[in-house]
C-alpha cells in the first residue's frame, strides 16, 4: 500500500514497570500483521481530504454547550488548545500556565488565528480531534492503530529498548526525534534544530522505516484510555492477550467530564528530560476527544 509499511506481527513486550504508573505492567502481548503509515499524515495530506470531502473538522463547528457545564461564554466558541511558553520558571503541575484554550485555532491555524500553513505542507496536521483523524482514515480506507499495534510499530523490533532507537536518548550526540531540550516551558535551547514542530520524516527511521514514531507530534490510537494496564492472566502464564484493545468509553472518562478519552502514543516537540519523558514507545497519555491541540496528530493503520 502506497505509503505504508507492513508490519508483519508478533509477540513482544508492552508497557514500562521503568517509568510512568500508566505504563504499567510490562506484560506479553501478540499482534497480528498490519499496515502502518511510514509518516504521519500532514497538512497537505489532509487538505486533499476536506477539498475531497467538505469534511469540518470538529475545532471548526459550534460547541454543544451542554457538553460543557460551566464553561466560561467567552470560550465557548470554537477552537483549540495551544502552547505558549512562559517567560521564566512556573509550576509544571499546573499546566494552564503554558495551555490556552485559543478560539479560532484550527488545522488551517494551529497556532490560533494569526498563523497559517504556508510553509507547512510536510509539517503533521494538528488540531484534529479523535473524530476527524478517523474521518481522514476512513476516507483513506485505512483505521487508525490500536495502541498495541502502534507500539509494536513503535519499537522496530528491538526487545523491551527504552526509546525507538535503543537505550541512549542521543547516541553518539546525534538528535533521534523532535522534543524539547532545556528547562520545560521557558526556554528551549533548539539542540536538535527546531523549536516547534518539524517537517515529517526529518529524524531517522526506526527499524521498521517508520518516521517520527517518537517526539515531533503525540499520535491518536483507536483505543479508550484506562489508567494502566490489564494485569495478565496468572492462570495462562504462557499465553499473551492477542491483538488487545483498550477499555470502555466509561472508564476512561474523569470524574468531572462526561467526554471520553483515547490512548495518545509516542510524545511531542514539547516533551522533555525534566518534565514529560513521554518519547518512548510504552509511553502512553489521555486525551478527550473533543479536544485538539497544536502538538497532536496522528497516523493510519490497514
Amino acid at each position: 500500500m502506497d505509503g505504508m509499511i507492513r508490519i508483519a506481527g508478533g509477540r513482544f513486550l508492552m508497557g514500562s514497570d521503568r517509568h510512568y504508573p500508566e505504563e504499567r505492567p510490562a506484560h506479553p502481548v501478540t499482534v497480528e500483521g498490519f499496515w502502518i503509515d511510514a509518516r504521519t499524515v500532514t497538512n497537505a495530506w489532509f487538505a486533499r481530504f476536506i477539498a475531497a470531502t467538505g469534511y469540518v473538522t470538529v475545532a471548526e463547528r459550534p460547541l454543544d454547550l451542554s457538553l460543557y457545564p460551566g464553561a466560561n461564554p467567552e470560550l465557548a466558541v470554537p477552537g483549540g488548545l495551544v502552547f505558549h511558553m512562559t517567560e521564566g520558571p512556573v509550576d509544571t503541575r499546573v499546566i494552564s500556565n503554558w495551555w490556552r484554550y485559543v478560539p479560532g485555532a484550527c488545522w488551517r491555524h494551529p497556532d490560533g488565528p494569526g498563523s497559517d500553513l504556508a510553509g507547512r505542507d510536510d509539517h503533521p496536521v494538528v488540531q484534529v480531534t479523535h473524530e476527524d483523524a478517523a474521518a481522514f482514515a476512513a476516507w483513506a480506507g485505512k483505521r487508525l492503530p490500536s495502541e498495541a499495534e502502534w507500539e509494536f510499530a513503535a519499537r522496530g523490533g528491538l526487545e523491551d529498548a527504552e526509546f525507538c532507537w535503543g537505550n541512549e536518548l542521543v547516541p553518539q550526540g546525534r538528535h533521534m526525534a523532535n522534543i524539547w531540550q532545556g528547562p520545560f516551558p521557558w526556554r528551549n535551547f533548539e539542540l536538535d534544530g527546531f523549536a516547534g514542530r518539524a517537517p515529517v520524516g526529518r529524524f531517522p527511521p526506526n527499524g521498521y522505516g517508520l518516521y517520527d514514531m517518537a517526539g515531533n507530534v503525540w499520535q491518536w490510537t483507536d483505543d479508550w484510555y484506562g489508567s494502566r494496564h490489564d494485569a495478565p492472566d496468572p492462570r495462562s502464564p504462557c499465553c499473551s492477550p492477542r491483538n488487545p484493545r483498550g477499555g470502555s468509553e466509561r472508564e476512561s472518562r474523569e470524574s468531572h467530564s462526561p467526554i471520553g478519552r483515547k490512548v495518545i502514543k509516542g510524545g511531542s516537540y514539547l516533551c522533555a528530560p525534566s518534565y514529560c519523558r513521554r518519547y518512548r514507545p510504552a509511553a502512553r497519555h489521555a486525551q478527550p476527544i473533543d479536544t485538539g491541540t497544536c502538538h497532536i496528530g496522528f497516523r493510519c493503520a490497514a
